[in-house]
């Protein structure tokens, strides 16, 4: 435990700081483009419309945090990444267990300090505090929709990563399906896949609806995803010839050390 905390102290505090980036804006775009004060709500006439803003903004917000920290924590900034990576023996268990912590203050931080600057249109009921719900399909809509987004993201990235051609250019990538996501799916569950975001969201806005959901399908997903991989990958090499040469192993777990 020491020996992780004396090494990648910094790691740590890059996540906590990465995921506090990326729910400041989350918040402030969100109320800007649906609080019924704001002018850029009042000018977008369909809600369509507003979430397609709201997900090129934080399309290029994730873009951002993935380019400035991914070579230094990896920019897991989500519980359900930390651990798949731990699945796949990339990163300590102690390094697991600080990243985890780590994301959820910075979680808990970044809406307190939303309400405590812009108040009350944070607070409004058509912001709600930034918090990821279940729509009005319910909660096992909500469900399914969260398992298929975050499977589809970190396989996303692993085979990104480890492609020659397209390791480079992983923040696009991820930063689009945000994008996307936000845009059109956030209406079935509030667009989630990280359940220390909904935890901070939820304990500062009291709203508790469907928690579970943010818990369950994100990690549950993305397990999955690097099980499934692992599969693809160990096939792969089992057809290549003796002088393939593959792409580099999960770089944005850099972490190696077994605490």
């Amino acid at each position: 435990m020491l020996n992780a905390l004396r090494q990648h102290w910094r790691d740590y505090l890059m996540e906590a700081a990465g995921l506090m980036a990326f729910m400041l804006g989350a918040g402030l775009f969100t109320t800007l483009f649906l609080y019924p004060g704001s002018a850029v709500q009042q000018a977008l006439p369909s809600d369509l419309l507003r979430h397609m803003g709201i997900g090129a903004c934080m399309g290029v917000v994730t873009f951002g945090i993935v380019s400035a920290i991914g070579e230094k924590s990896g920019a897991h900034i989500n519980p359900a990444v930390t651990w798949s990576f731990y699945r796949l023996g990339k990163i300590g268990g102690w390094d697991a267990i600080f990243y985890t912590l780590c994301q959820f203050i910075g979680a808990i931080i970044a809406p307190v300090l939303l309400l405590a600057a812009i108040g009350g249109p944070f607070a409004h009921e058509e912001v709600k505090f930034s918090t990821s719900m279940p729509g009005p399909a319910g909660a096992m809509v909500a469900f399914i929709a969260e398992f298929v987004i975050s499977f589809i993201l970190m396989l996303a990235v692993l085979v990104a990563l480890n492609s020659k051609r397209l390791a480079k250019h992983t923040p696009v990538i991820v930063g689009a399906l945000i994008a996307l996501y936000i845009a059109f799916e956030s209406p079935l569950s509030g667009m989630s896949l990280n359940p220390a975001r909904s935890f901070g969201s939820a304990l500062t806005a009291d709203k508790w609806n469907g928690l579970w959901v943010y818990f369950v399908a994100p990690v549950l997903a993305m397990l999955l995803a690097t099980e499934a991989y692992r599969l693809m990958r160990e096939r792969s090499l089992r057809l290549v010839t003796a002088d393939y040469e593959p792409g580099p192993d999960y770089p944005v777990a850099k972490l190696e050390i077994r605490s």
